[in-house]
């Protein structure tokens, strides 16, 4: 018996059994996502779906910019801490995801709310002419430095950047030369997040990991 499996599975039922239960909508995603998608393990889910929208409702952003909207489940939490006349713009190269985005967002109430392009974040990310509140990277692992890069111009003094699986189901401590392309991309990431001096960041290990960077007023 792997004790320590075990315990981390009792733990986690027992923070779903303690966190304020999953709304009617968000709910419906979650099954559809693992009933119609690849990978459906790519979707928040709901701890870290409830932590990134109470993030958000701290934040009170204006303008969110995520790259990465795979079915719309953390589009969704994340444009309700949006302020009044807020608005999020949401990235998915996978257009045969955005008519699912597209069909949750309007039963959520928020298809005023959130813009989805369609296309490659690396490219689309240049032609926004925004300045951004917050950011959530969780797009390609192999180009989250360039998509860090892109962004932190876009992002106001004080502003916010989340990225989700920095942890890469604990891959990102192995030896480098025994990593994949997508292991590599993301201890890369970390490793010039946490050398950076324009920002201040943090690591929680919630689900696959999900860094908080702030970035300072200079």
């Amino acid at each position: 018996m792997n004790m320590d499996k075990d315990i981390t599975r009792e733990i986690s039922g027992y923070i779903l059994d303690h966190t304020t239960s999953e709304d009617p909508v968000l709910h419906e995603l979650y099954r559809e996502t693992n009933l119609k998608a690849v990978y459906p393990r790519m979707v928040s889910g709901h701890p870290q779906g409830k932590l990134i929208e109470m993030l958000s409702c701290m934040i009170r952003p204006f303008k969110i910019l995520e790259i990465g909207t795979f079915t719309g489940y953390s589009a969704i939490c994340l444009a309700r801490g949006l302020r009044r006349e807020g608005m999020l713009h949401t990235i998915e190269i996978n257009d045969e995801l955005g008519e699912m985005a597209l069909r949750y967002f309007s039963k959520a109430g928020l298809q005023d709310r959130i813009i989805l392009h369609n296309g490659d974040a690396l490219k689309i990310i240049p032609a926004l002419e925004d300045m951004f509140d917050m950011v959530f990277i969780d797009g390609n692992k192999q180009q989250y430095v360039q998509y860090y890069q892109l962004v932190f111009p876009k992002v106001v003094p004080g502003g916010y950047i989340l990225a989700d699986n920095v942890l890469w189901d604990g891959k990102v401590v192995q030896e480098p030369e025994t990593m994949d392309k997508e292991t590599r991309g993301i201890a890369v990431f970390n490793d010039f997040v946490y050398q950076d001096e324009r920002v201040e960041q943090v690591i929680l290990p919630i689900r696959d990991g999900l860094t908080i960077v702030k970035k300072l007023n200079f």
